[in-house]
């Protein structure tokens, strides 16, 4: 469902803090006022601040929204009901954010593998994750286990229950099975 999202928050007039949030969420019609008022505004912040990525900003709208419900006996009063929504939503975007960045270094090691020609896309971290998944799990378990935790031939044997010179072919077999499910992947 699209958004206005053109709406400028510094024309937004809050009335929340006077009449009280428990009043917009105990009626229905004041909850509905209150919700169609907010829901742009809010939509558009996170637009302008996720890349104008309508989806995510939707994604971060609703979960704000939700939350807001969820945690309403913790609202102080302290300023409009829209304001802190817009709170919960900038929480949300910095979570989001902090999580895509988790991702990114958890697949950096395997964006580094040497794939000759195969160079990482944008859509990269996806990709990997395909490319781990088409692989049989024990191979996948040796690239996560040296690649990523950043453990050794003789670690991972250990941990597998191989002795080293499997787990170096295992490893040779999991990097070059990787190597050709990365490059089939969509791209």
């Amino acid at each position: 469902m699209p958004f206005q999202s053109e709406t400028d928050v510094s024309t937004f007039q809050p009335t929340e803090a006077r009449t009280g949030l428990e009043a917009v969420f105990t009626d229905e019609v004041a909850f509905r006022t209150w919700y169609d008022r907010s829901l742009p505004v809010v939509y558009g912040y996170l637009f302008h601040r996720c890349g104008r990525s309508p989806e995510l900003a939707e994604e971060l709208t609703q979960q704000a929204f939700v939350e807001a419900v969820r945690s309403r006996n913790r609202f102080r009063g302290q300023a409009g009901a829209t304001t802190w929504v817009i709170g919960i939503a900038r929480h949300k975007l910095v979570d989001h954010f902090r999580r895509a960045q988790r991702e990114r270094r958890r697949l950096a090691p395997l964006e580094a593998l040497p794939l000759g020609a195969i160079g990482p896309s944008p859509n990269a971290p996806d990709e990997i994750d395909d490319a781990l998944a088409a692989l049989p799990s024990l191979q996948r378990a040796v690239l996560v286990l040296h690649y990523m935790d950043d453990l050794s031939v003789r670690d991972v044997a250990r941990v597998i229950g191989k002795s080293e010179a499997a787990t170096a072919s295992l490893l040779a077999r999991g990097r070059e099975a990787f190597r050709k499910a990365y490059s089939e992947a969509d791209r």
